[in-house]
């Protein structure tokens, strides 16, 4: 099987992310039904916090919502949350992951084996960093457009 990437449309450019469905096979699936679905076309990063993350994937903005899917299984591995990985955000319960991710800035060591790692950014960590920053920004970047593309 091909090896799949998702790629974020940013009005800065696009950011290719590789998909590893053998760190977390559920996540991966949801990320990749709710791309087909449109879910994350024009969906905020609402919490842009400069030397660790950027979370985007909350329906209304404001990083209080999900899909409408059941929440997820965690499936914490042992890929480091360093820059450029992608973890999924959740709240303190460990299995309440839907479709709010983040991407590192800089390592942020203390998340590994508490968030689900499910991929890392391959090109475009530039428009990542250049993404609005603030909780929520004033003008907050946007997913224009989110696809799967094979590599």
């Amino acid at each position: 099987m091909a090896n799949e990437k998702l790629v974020l449309s940013l009005d800065t450019g696009d950011v290719v992310i590789n998909l590893r469905p053998d760190l977390a096979p559920g996540h991966v699936e949801r990320i990749k039904e709710l791309v087909g679905e449109g879910f994350y076309d024009g969906v905020k990063f609402h919490r842009v916090i400069p030397g660790f993350m950027a979370q985007g994937g909350c329906p209304q903005g404001t990083g209080m919502g999900g899909s409408s899917k059941p929440d997820l299984q965690a499936e914490f591995n042992d890929a480091p949350h360093v820059r450029g990985v992608c973890s999924m955000a959740r709240t303190s319960y460990p299995h309440s992951a839907n479709s709010q991710f983040f991407i590192c800035f800089d390592d942020a060591r203390f998340l590994d084996k508490q968030y689900t790692v499910w991929g890392e950014v391959e090109s475009g960590m530039e428009h990542v960093d250049a993404l609005p920053k603030g909780e929520p920004p004033a003008k907050p970047g946007v997913i224009n457009k989110a696809s799967i593309v094979s590599a």
